[in-house]
């Protein structure tokens, strides 16, 4: 086992804590959580929470529906965006109210509401990339057309909880009678997701497996087109035993196995 990859998940939640800052607005009695994640324009990502009646609503105060106008890529102009939006909404249980994503939170389960709306907040800012005219779609829905194309049945927008307690969402989970995999696309991979990705694997691997009686295998789907992927990456999905599909390489036998020898 890599000491390494454990420390840098450790640096990971360090880094998570430590650029994340709470300010409470003058005259209001919202507070403004500043979150070290980025946002469509570069900027951090923020959260809007008060307490109301024994309740903590979340906001995102509008701002990530007026950046995609701004940049041309408007929800209601555009049925697949707002069939996108929909099903995001309904994967991490947030709704849309005048323009703003909207979560009701009690103190128990605060983390996991705030973590499923930074979670909608940054799939929803990614669907800037459908306004350049030479992407057809994002790279998770190439990925689900390649398990289309090997006939793999699935369940996408998998939703499973770990040891900790909070919910992790992966794209896709295929099962089999003794095995499962739940795969997560990465149309670039970096020193921030990769981390994430071996937490939540870790996490849920343990649970799932004692629930189902299953032996359940963690796999990156990763872009590699036109960029190279660091080996220590790669490095870091196995030592900690998880595996991973290289877009270019996607149909050499090797790796459609990976998909179908779980059967």
């Amino acid at each position: 086992m890599n000491n390494w990859v454990n420390e840098l998940i450790d640096k990971y939640y360090d880094f998570l804590k430590g650029r994340t800052a709470v300010i409470t607005e003058t005259g209001s009695n919202w507070a403004v959580i500043s979150t070290p994640f980025i946002g469509l324009f570069n900027d951090t990502l923020e959260v809007y929470a008060k307490k109301d009646n024994g309740k903590i609503l979340m906001s995102d105060d509008g701002v990530t529906i007026k950046n995609l106008d701004l940049i041309g890529s408007p929800i209601s102009r555009s049925p697949k965006r707002k069939d996108l939006l929909e099903r995001i909404l309904l994967t991490y249980g947030i709704q849309l109210q005048n323009g703003e994503l909207v979560v009701e939170a009690t103190e128990n389960n605060f983390a996991q509401k705030k973590h499923n709306l930074i979670s909608a907040i940054s799939e929803i800012n990614d669907m800037y990339m459908m306004a350049k005219h030479t992407v057809d779609s994002v790279f998770k829905e190439d990925v689900q057309r390649y398990l289309d194309e090997q006939q793999i049945i699935y369940t996408p927008q998998f939703i499973s909880k770990g040891s900790t307690g909070l919910e992790f969402t992966f794209d896709f989970q295929i099962a089999y009678r003794e095995k499962e995999i739940v795969l997560k696309s990465f149309n670039t991979i970096n020193k921030l997701n990769l981390p994430n990705f071996l937490f939540t694997w870790e996490d849920i691997k343990s649970v799932r497996e004692r629930v189902t009686n299953k032996q359940v295998i963690g796999l990156a789907v990763i872009n590699d087109e036109e960029k190279e992927i660091q080996k220590e990456y790669l490095e870091a999905l196995r030592s900690k035993n998880a595996d991973f599909i290289l877009w270019s390489k996607r149909h050499t036998p090797e790796n459609i196995g990976k998909l179908k020898t779980a059967a």
